[in-house]
């Protein structure tokens, strides 16, 4: 598996990954919160100047491939002592195959070299995904519900996973 990482000046991997995330995004959250709100937070998260900003604001972003295929991406930022992890997609026809137990073994290992302490994530309470973050060690630690605008609200459990023995 491998991770790439992009950068602010490169535009057209901007663009691609802008494309990748409303591709892998609609289909998995239209039927969870609606075409209307997915495309509200499709423009605010993960249009081309969405992440465009977020890179300009420690925002990190991955491609994820496995041999020349683009299966995914992941990003994240540091956030007080944790590694805020923002995107954790794959293309559907990749869920199921072990490629998360990787993509998290990477990111806990950009954690570790942060400095940090662990890896906390927002989860929309009727994402199937709660399983997967369940199976890879995560806790809910809380639940949020979020107004961001236009009317919407993102209804949320809030996850975390220890990275870095605090003992030692």
């Amino acid at each position: 598996m491998n991770f790439r990482e992009i950068d602010l000046s490169n535009k057209d991997d901007i663009r691609e990954m802008s494309k990748m995330a409303t591709e892998i995004v609609r289909e998995h959250f239209d039927p969870i919160i609606g075409k209307e709100q997915n495309d509200y937070m499709l423009e605010r998260f993960q249009s081309v100047d969405a992440i465009r900003n977020q890179l300009k604001n420690g925002y990190r972003y991955f491609f994820v491939s496995d041999g020349d295929r683009k299966i995914g991406f992941v990003a994240f930022y540091p956030k007080g002592r944790n590694m805020y992890l923002s995107k954790f997609y794959l293309y559907k026809q990749e869920r199921g195959k072990g490629y998360a137990h990787e993509m998290l073994s990477f990111i806990m290992e950009e954690t570790k070299k942060a400095g940090l302490d662990g890896i906390e994530l927002n989860v929309n309470k009727h994402n199937s995904a709660c399983r997967a973050y369940d199976s890879l060690g995560f806790e809910i630690i809380r639940s949020e519900k979020n107004d961001i605008g236009n009317g919407f609200y993102m209804d949320d459990y809030v996850y975390y996973k220890k990275v870095r023995n605090l003992d030692k």
